[in-house]
């Protein structure tokens, strides 16, 4: 075989070897830029939470809890997880937390977060808009902090979560006040609800209220105010 077809049997072997490295090489960019970037999405929650806690008045929204030692409490529309980390060492290793969402990019950086931080006890749960998928009788507290007003249908989580509670178990509800309480409708879009509205939702589904705050924060960064519910299953 001359030295020309030789050569010429070599160039496609060549050209593959080239190919594969060359994806290789996008490959670990790629890999590299998601990596950096998640680092840098980790690092702005880290910065935001900490401002966050500057009015978000968390000590008060987890002492409303009553969290005890063993205890298992959900974090119902957890979002990347402010509250749920929180609530990790008050129910201490032998507890559990449970930080359900709809949306998985949240729940995949919790995941993470979780991890970096040590919270072992802390698992997520993808859920339906209508559905938490919490099993009956399964949990000591729940918390759904600003997430109420986005729910599409209230009644269908009240009754889960209702169900999921044990008996006497504790759930507090965080949301923001609708700027004109006279226009229902209107404050929902505007990611704000009344707490008449929740109250009178809750008793429906066969909550008793412990006590409800309608100006539980006076002025968020917007200049807006939150109201707290606290409610049990009987």
């Amino acid at each position: 075989m001359s030295r020309t077809q030789q050569e010429t049997m070599r160039r496609p072997k060549y050209w593959v070897k080239l190919t594969l490295f060359l994806l290789g090489a996008l490959g670990v960019l790629v890999i590299l830029y998601v990596g950096s970037q998640a680092f840098t999405t980790l690092r702005q929650l880290d910065v935001i939470e900490a401002d966050r806690d500057q009015w978000q008045h968390p000590t008060e929204v987890i002492e409303a809890l009553n969290l005890k030692n063993g205890d298992s409490v959900v974090d119902l529309g957890c979002g990347s997880g402010y509250f749920s980390l929180k609530l990790s060492t008050p129910v201490g290793v032998d507890g559990k937390v449970i930080a359900e969402d709809i949306r998985r990019l949240p729940l995949a950086f919790l995941w993470v977060r979780a991890l970096r931080k040590g919270k072992h006890n802390l698992r997520v749960l993808l859920g339906d808009v209508d559905n938490p998928h919490l099993n009956p009788n399964s949990v000591n507290e729940v918390l759904i902090s600003n997430t109420y007003h986005e729910f599409t249908a209230p009644k269908n989580i009240l009754d889960h979560v209702h169900r999921a509670l044990v008996p006497g178990g504790r759930l507090v509800i965080i949301d923001r006040s609708p700027k004109d309480p006279q226009q229902e409708k209107v404050a929902s879009q505007e990611h704000e609800i009344a707490s008449a509205q929740v109250e009178s939702d809750l008793r429906q589904t066969g909550f008793d209220i412990d006590r409800r705050q309608d100006r539980f924060i006076e002025n968020d960064p917007m200049q807006e105010s939150w109201w707290i519910i606290v409610a049990h299953r009987p």
